[in-house]
């Protein structure tokens, strides 16, 4: 699947993902279309066989705080919303750590690792109120780790961890809380959403940084610290409309992977789960990788039919939005936009000089083009696409390619000067599709 990879109308931000047995699971928040506000009342769990990414399923509900046409509330002291869950396993049973915005948070468990799940508790420490924020254990991210013990790690501007007794999930250890485990000043600028990992002997926690869109990570060779800051993993506000970034890192067959999200509907809100290819190098380090449209796959295919949707380059105040359950298009385009896709292979040994392009596309009532370039927004030019001022598929002439290329449609400022005052800051189309034909 491609960049977002759980079907379109789908919003599971915060994804934290695990493999149990031979599946990748998806544990995160549920953002809703059009909501002016994070996240909702329930937690829905996705999964794929580690053998075929390209399909996912949905086992619905797993837990909620709110009664619906589904069950009632599997909670009886707050109907608050749910932020950023985590799930491990432990000795196999699977655990649900919850984040309830301004109450009590709480572990569930279940005989599956899609739920649903059954609740234990809320959580039950001796920490001060003050200290753990009234008992939210925001964001948590848990460790199992390889001697039976058990770390949870959480925070928001403000980072801490501790040990839950691993006989009971729900109840963290006296006398183990570390409280600034990732510090706020420079270089680690500690915002929220931590997630830990153990890779051999090494101990990482990837988490969102104050600066950016982006998830840092840092590594220690023990799981209660000091953490060294290594860099970043994927930043999403380089070529994106910025917001929030939570995921974290996952190992399917031989290939690792950085879970993240990303924004739709101009707005915070409304966000979707993407993946990227990441290395680890023998030194332990994570090299940064760009944001692109590829998901799980090696490369786009030019010659289908590509929605729009999936651009990973967003420039100048254009940007994704749901039309409706069917429809999703690139909207607010005006001058100076520019739209991107990494990568598509066109192939090899391609005899003939040109090709044609087509894009579907809502028209505004104006007459005008964009640029079509190779590799980067200044890149090659191979065409120049006119749209029309109505609804319609509108064609042009391109350079053939062969290989693999980043496209890029650049909205450039034209006609004359009145033309373009007339025009300046106007939407002037909406892309819904587009494809290459040979």
């Amino acid at each position: 699947m491609s960049n977002p990879f759980l079907p379109k109308w789908e919003y599971v931000p915060d994804g934290e993902p695990r493999v149990f047995g031979d599946r990748v699971y998806i544990y995160g928040s549920h953002d809703t279309a059009g909501s002016t506000d994070f996240c909702d009342y329930k937690l829905k769990v996705w999964s794929a066989s580690i053998h075929d990414l390209e399909n996912w399923t949905c086992h619905g509900v797993s837990f909620r705080t709110r009664a619906d046409e589904n069950g009632p509330a599997d909670t009886d002291w707050t109907n608050n919303k749910l932020f950023a869950p985590d799930v491990v396993e432990k000795d196999g049973k699977y655990y649900l750590f919850a984040y309830i915005i301004g109450a009590k948070g709480c572990v569930a468990v279940s005989d599956k690792p899609e739920g649903p799940f059954e609740l234990i508790g809320p959580y039950e420490y001796t920490i001060s109120d003050e200290v753990c924020c009234n008992g939210w254990f925001i964001d948590p991210g848990v460790l199992v780790d390889t001697d039976g013990k058990v770390y949870i790690y959480c925070g928001f501007e403000r980072s801490f961890m501790a040990q839950i007794n691993p006989d009971k999930m729900n109840e963290v250890l006296d006398g183990t809380l570390i409280e600034h485990i990732i510090p706020v000043e420079e270089p680690y600028s500690f915002f929220e959403a931590c997630s830990p990992r153990k890779i051999g002997d090494t101990y990482y926690m990837i988490y969102s940084p104050k600066k950016g869109n982006r998830l840092d990570y840092l590594t220690s060779k023990s799981p209660t610290g000091p953490f060294e800051y290594r860099g970043t993993i994927v930043d999403n506000g380089v070529d994106y409309p910025a917001g929030n970034n939570h995921g974290s890192i996952c190992k399917i067959g031989d290939q690792w992977y950085v879970f993240y999200h990303r924004m739709t509907n101009s707005t915070l809100m409304s966000r979707r789960a993407c993946v990227e290819k990441i290395e680890i190098l023998e030194d332990g380090t994570i090299p940064q990788v760009e944001m692109t449209s590829l998901g799980f796959r090696d490369s786009l295919n030019p010659y289908e039919i590509t929605p729009a949707e999936i651009a990973c380059v967003l420039t100048g105040g254009c940007y994704v939005s749901e039309k409706n359950t069917f429809k999703r298009v690139i909207r607010s385009i005006t001058f100076n936009n520019v739209i991107g896709y990494k990568y598509f292979d066109f192939g090899e040994d391609y005899a003939s000089k040109y090709m044609t392009f087509s894009a579907n596309v809502i028209g505004k009532g104006y007459y005008t083009s964009f640029s079509i370039r190779v590799d980067s927004p200044d890149g090659e030019e191979i065409g120049v696409c006119k749209v029309g001022l109505d609804d319609g598929v509108y064609s042009c002439k391109v350079k053939s390619l062969t290989g693999r290329h980043a496209i890029y449609f650049v909205v450039e400022e034209q006609g004359d000067d009145w033309a373009r005052g007339s025009l300046a800051g106007r939407e002037l189309f909406e892309l819904s599709e587009f494809v290459f034909m040979k």
